[in-house]
């Protein structure tokens, strides 16, 4: 009986998981739409009225989110949807506390530090895991959007206290953050141990690095980038992420055929 039950919970987890499983096309997606929302957040601020971009962003972040939480278990387009929303609204956001308000990239990047240190206490108190493959619940699940919020405004804020603030530039900034990227995962994949720190290590350096690099090549040269320019930018890594998710989704629904 205990191993039936066992198994039941197994499946039920299964069922309900909301994340996807941590892969090299996982990181490699997140790397992309962290790129894409800094791209297109740049290009919408500076093309249209930045007030009406950022009402955009805040009404599909919205939309996107909802459709999220009200799926019943991990669906790839919903979720990579999700993720980038939050990539480019996360984007304004940090950006308008620093240009709006007037707020010094080092304010804002140890301020989201504590706000994200606080939602990991929280969660951590409350449902005792800061595991991802936990995200099987509702509470669960919105605690782990408010980290992924706050470490996407963490991530901006650093990835441009680095650049500008600490005048690195855009490529240099990203090489640093790639290599505090690969640290965490060589940690874990030496030693097995870590999991959630080193997962969260590596996740939270993925959108400066992201972002380094889509400035890097969309902004002109006279601002420390190559001059290929935030819409093309943000189309072409939109191309890749449509290619990665349908070919995940292709996989998901293959899998499932072939366990039925």
């Amino acid at each position: 009986m205990k191993i039936k039950s066992f198994i039941n919970k197994v499946l039920v987890a299964k069922i309900l998981r909301k994340v996807p499983q941590i892969t090299v096309i996982f990181w490699i997606i997140k790397l992309l739409t962290t790129a894409l929302g800094e791209s297109t957040s740049d290009y919408l601020v500076h093309t249209i009225n930045p007030v009406i971009a950022v009402i955009f962003g805040a009404i599909g972040f919205t939309i996107t989110i909802i459709l999220q939480i009200r799926a019943r278990k991990y669906i790839p387009w919903i979720y990579w949807l999700a993720v980038t929303m939050v990539a480019i609204f996360g984007t304004m956001t940090a950006d308008v506390i620093h240009i709006v308000l007037g707020v010094p990239y080092l304010i804002s990047t140890v301020g989201f530090i504590i706000i994200l240190t606080i939602i990991f206490i929280t969660w951590y108190k409350v449902e005792k895991t800061l595991s991802i493959h936990s995200i099987t619940t509702p509470r669960r699940e919105l605690f782990y959007w408010a980290a992924v919020i706050a470490t996407f405004a963490l991530g901006t804020a650093a990835g441009d206290m680095t650049a500008i603030t600490f005048n690195l530039g855009y490529l240099d900034s990203g090489i640093i953050f790639i290599v505090l990227f690969i640290i965490p995962l060589l940690i874990y994949g030496l030693t097995h141990k870590y999991e959630v720190l080193t997962f969260w290590a590596s996740y939270i350096v993925t959108r400066p690095l992201g972002a380094s690099f889509a400035d890097w090549f969309g902004r002109t040269k006279d601002l420390g980038g190559i001059g290929f320019g935030t819409g093309r930018t943000s189309v072409v890594l939109t191309a890749l992420i449509i290619l990665f998710v349908f070919n995940i989704s292709i996989k998901k629904e293959s899998d499932r055929k072939n366990s039925k």
